[in-house]
C-alpha cells in the first residue's frame, strides 16, 4: 500500500508495513501510537530502488552510530536523502541490526510463516510495481539494542504512546516503514502494536 505526498497521517499497522512518497523539501514524522514499538525504516530514491539509505555510510559521513538533529541519512552512493530534524522521544535508536526476516524467526525457533520487515518491504514496493536488488539495513527507529563490552543487548524499546521522530526529505523519495512484528525477542515487549506516518504540510523552514 502506498500513499501519495501530501498532508496527512498513514497508519501502519502492527506487524505490516506501508510506502509513501515524500518530496524533497517536505518533513514527516513517526510516530510511536502505543508506546514501546520499533520501526524499521527504509528509504529510496524516488525512480531509482538501487539507490537507498545506507546504514554503514551514514556512520561514516556523520562518525555516530545513529545521526545527531540537523545531521544526513546517506545513500549507498554517499547522497544525502533524509535529515533529522526533531526528536521528540528518549533518543534511543539503532542502525546496527538487520530487518528481521524469515530466515532469523526459524533460527529462533519459530515454526512456519512469520511476518517479517523484510518481507513487509518486499510487499509494499510490489505494491508499487518495484523491486529493490536487495533488503538494505533499516533506520531501526525507537529500538533498543545496546552495545556493552562488544556484545549487543535485545531490550524492549522505552518509547512513551506519541512519541516521534521527524524527517526532512533532503531529495524525492520513497519510504517504506515497518511496524516490526518482531515477537520472540523482546524488542517490542513481546507484543507488537502500530505505528503512523504524520506527512507534515510543507518544507521544514
Amino acid at each position: 500500500m502506498s500513499t501519495r505526498t501530501g498532508s496527512g497521517t498513514i497508519a501502519v499497522p502492527a506487524g505490516e508495513g506501508r510506502a509513501v512518497r515524500v518530496a524533497a523539501g517536505q518533513s514527516f514524522r513517526v510516530v510511536d501510537v502505543e508506546g514501546g514499538q520499533v520501526g524499521d525504516l527504509f528509504a529510496f530514491a524516488d525512480g531509482d530502488v538501487s539507490e537507498h539509505v545506507s546504514a554503514s555510510h551514514t556512520r561514516a559521513r556523520n562518525d555516530r552510530l545513529f545521526p545527531a538533529i540537523g545531521q544526513p541519512f546517506v545513500s549507498n552512493r554517499r547522497r544525502p536523502l533524509l535529515e533529522l530534524v526533531a526528536d521528540d522521544s528518549p533518543g534511543v535508536h539503532d542502525m546496527l541490526i538487520a530487518a528481521c526476516d524469515g530466515e532469523r524467526y526459524r533460527q529462533l525457533g519459530v515454526e512456519g510463516w512469520h511476518a517479517s520487515c523484510a518481507e513487509n518491504l518486499v510487499t509494499a514496493l510490489g505494491a508499487l510495481g518495484l523491486r529493490a536488488p536487495c533488503v538494505p539495513q533499516p533506520i531501526n527507529v525507537f529500538m533498543n539494542v545496546p552495545v556493552a563490552d562488544g556484545r549487543l543487548e535485545w531490550l524492549p524499546a522505552v518509547t512513551a504512546p506519541g512519541d516521534s521522530v521527524t524527517m526532512r526529505a533532503v531529495a524525492d523519495v520513497l519510504v517504506v516503514l515497518s511496524a516490526c512484528p518482531q515477537d520472540v525477542v523482546h524488542i517490542n515487549g513481546g507484543q507488537p502494536t502500530e505505528l503512523a506516518i504524520e506527512l507534515l504540510g510543507g518544507p521544514t523552514p
